[in-house]
């Protein structure tokens, strides 16, 4: 008979995906969920809330407030200058017009090129759909294959794979592994070339399909989005652009600072290169602190509830399951991280209560430290993008797309890709690492 206390785990597990899909916020669903929990456990609601939940909420906001601040500045200096634009624009007139193939990839690059440069995902989309649009409708491309190329950029090729990347995601076990974000450089760089060659060969399929079904641009084309690039705002220019972009890599990777340091600098650099292009640099530092609180907010949600969740009998049952599973022990780490960033979804939430709950008893196995860095980061980008996903539902919502018409290329380009790659990428770690 199942322990009543995993049955609990498994119900507020259900009511994540359900209130989520529906619209309910995080911050909310997380102490509900955890509430469940407690009820179900035989634990007091309000003391598991204010005990293990608060633990770990306050916990992960330590640890990561200043990094999420710092890099919501810098992406706000990045969207207000329009830097982000301006590298959009320079690389699809230098890629994007040979033909249809082109433009998708070319897409792809430029949000691969910005987040890897620490623009966040939310930057981005404004950013470059505005400039592929006249693009996609002057080569008569579906519509609904922007967002093919825009999720295989911004997902867990330059959120998980690359090593040196700034992405949260990749600087987080730093936290408690004591690694850098170049851990495991040559599994990043195999995993990186596979899931490169795969989304590009899911792109020129995807192309050749619809043509072959006489679909264009207007099938799928919005009439709720801008068309046309605003040409009114003076942009800066292309190299000077990419100059903060780079500081803040040079300085996470080639100087190893703490990601802390590399973001400030890498504002102040942002500030001084794009001074004349901020109406207010103090409405830009505002804009983006304030984007932190949402982000933040909602991961620490998670986090609270994966500690409440640590804290019931029915988590050793769950925990011992997954430890149990034959083959190396990486293999039950990625489950359980596929597990939780399927729930939240989200690759940052799941990745923390992972972190926060397991990786201590993978790291006490005498396990590589960059191994298990590298492991971990791509399995939390693997089932995160699931339809209640908030990154999911933005992307298709400002790019005016529902599920029923483009969310197959987030399953087959990012889910089933990233998972595809992971199976790979298990075997090749225990043969490189051991």
């Amino acid at each position: 008979m199942m322990d009543l206390s995993v049955i609990g785990i498994l119900v507020s597990l259900a009511v994540i995906v359900v209130l989520a899909l529906r619209g309910l916020g995080i911050a909310v669903i997380g102490p509900l969920a955890a509430a469940l929990v407690a009820i179900f456990s035989g634990m007091g609601v309000l003391d598991t809330l204010m005990g293990p939940y608060m633990k770990g909420f306050i916990s992960y906001a330590a640890k990561f407030f200043l990094i999420f601040l710092f890099a919501s500045i810098f992406g706000k200096y990045m969207d207000d200058s329009g830097a982000a634009k301006a590298i959009a624009r320079k690389l699809l007139q230098l890629v994007g017009h040979k033909g249809p193939f082109y433009v998708l990839f070319s897409v792809a690059m430029i949000t691969l090129l910005l987040t890897l440069g620490g623009v966040s995902m939310f930057v981005v989309i404004f950013a470059v759909m505005p400039i592929a649009r006249p693009l996609f409708k002057q080569m008569n491309i579906p519509w609904h294959l922007f967002i093919a190329a825009f999720i295989f950029g911004i997902g867990s090729l330059s959120m998980t794979m690359v090593p040196g990347s700034p992405s949260i995601q990749n600087i987080m076990p730093t936290k408690y592994l004591g690694t850098t974000p170049m851990a495991a450089p040559l599994l990043g760089i195999i995993c990186s070339i596979l899931i490169m060659a795969m989304n590009a060969w899911y792109m020129n399929w995807q192309l050749k399909k619809a043509y072959a079904k006489g679909e264009g641009y207007a099938d799928s084309a919005p009439s709720n989005v801008v068309d046309e690039i605003d040409d009114t705002k003076i942009l800066p220019g292309f190299l000077v652009s990419l100059v903060p972009p780079l500081a803040v890599v040079i300085c996470l990777n080639a100087l190893k600072l703490d990601p802390v340091w590399a973001l400030i600098i890498g504002c102040v650099v942002a500030a001084g290169c794009f001074w004349k292009n901020i109406t207010s640099h103090f409405a830009t530092i505002n804009g983006g602190a304030t984007n932190t609180a949402i982000p933040i907010i909602n991961t620490c949600a998670d986090v609270g509830y994966g500690m409440a969740v640590a804290a019931t009998s029915g988590f050793k049952i769950i925990t011992d399951f997954l430890m149990a599973i034959p083959g190396p022990p990486i293999v039950a780490l990625s489950a359980a991280t596929f597990m939780m960033t399927g729930i939240t979804g989200s690759a940052s939430g799941g990745l923390a209560i992972v972190l926060e709950t397991l990786i201590g008893k993978y790291a006490a196995m005498g396990l590589n430290p960059e191994m298990l860095h590298r492991i971990v980061v791509m399995a939390c980008g693997v089932f995160d993008a699931m339809p209640h996903s908030g990154a999911t539902v933005t992307a298709l919502a400002v790019s005016g797309l529902t599920h029923r018409q483009a969310y197959r290329h987030v399953w087959y380009g990012h889910v089933v890709a990233t998972f595809l790659v992971m199976l790979i990428a298990i075997p090749l770690a225990v043969v490189l690492y051991r």
